[in-house]
């Protein structure tokens, strides 16, 4: 999937192309930097630390679990009995036919009246936040109404609720000053959302986010072809897997933290996220 890079399909097939072009002339090659967090993901601690976790008996809810990482992360978080309670909120139910998802709470919302659903975002300890749309699929209007306005008011609400740490699923490059839409409206919630000042606060940067999506779309199978393709050390910087996403949050949430506002770029994604594959049985 070519999710959270704001591209049309043509553009997007452009931009392989192009790149594709240059790829000969680039320097692929060269020393990596261990971004923080790999020493712990590395050393056997983090059962002990889910183990903890666990024990705490947190709650949980989930913004966008219908989109692709959502359900990856709802998924991976009901295999780890993480959480005593976890909770959907979304416009409409998901219908789910597993077992392992029969004690899952959903509420069902009107983003329009978000004011009106204050109730549901109470009394969780934990919150991701994976709402998102594209220009290309809702328009100008509608993305930043889905990325940027649901998500501040969803935001406001948690933190309204008792929600102590807020997680936000936003994107690499996400910059406020940017003269790209995607990109400014990003950058801009990142920013209001540390506002709220929540106890802790962990944005994600992914770049290009790659999975296998159920439905046809060209431009996607094209990406992750082109991007399976190259170099380890140049695909890490501009693509990743969801499923190394959702490991990432993961690994991060148990993990201690001293610092309200955390950052992780697609770097530090991949690091924290190589520790365990989530598509193990």
């Amino acid at each position: 999937m070519w999710q959270g890079s704001g591209l049309g399909a043509g553009t997007a097939v452009l931009l392989l192309l192009s790149v594709a072009l240059l790829l000969p002339h680039l320097h692929l090659e060269g020393p990596e930097e261990e971004p923080p967090g790999s020493s712990m993901a590395d050393t056997g601690t983090l059962p002990k630390l889910r183990e903890d976790f666990r024990m705490q008996n947190k709650s949980v809810f989930i913004l966008g679990a219908s989109g692709e990482t959502g359900q990856v992360l709802l998924r991976e978080i009901l295999k780890e009995n993480l959480f005593s309670k976890v909770t959907l909120i979304g416009r409409r139910k998901i219908e789910f036919e597993e077992e392992a998802y029969k004690h899952v709470n959903q509420e069902v919302v009107d983003f329009e009246k978000l004011d009106e659903y204050s109730s549901a975002f109470q009394g969780h300890d934990v919150g991701f936040c994976c709402l998102g749309t594209t220009r290309s699929k809702a328009g100008a209007d509608g993305f930043v109404r889905v990325d940027r306005d649901y998500v501040l008011k969803s935001a406001e609400l948690a933190k309204a609720g008792g929600c102590k740490h807020f997680n936000l699923l936003s994107s690499k490059g996400a910059d406020k000053a940017s003269s790209f839409l995607y990109l400014q409206v990003k950058g801009e919630v990142e920013a209001k959302v540390e506002e709220f000042n929540f106890d802790r606060y962990t944005i994600f940067r992914p770049a290009v986010l790659l999975c296998n999506r159920k439905e046809s779309r060209p431009a996607e199978w094209l990406a992750r072809k082109f991007f399976s393709s190259l170099p380890t050390s140049w695909s890490k910087d501009h693509s990743v897997p969801i499923t190394t996403v959702v490991r990432a949050m993961l690994n991060n949430l148990v993990m201690p933290s001293d610092k309200k506002m955390e950052l992780l770029d697609n770097q530090a994604i991949h690091n924290l996220g190589k520790a365990e594959d989530v598509d193990k049985p």
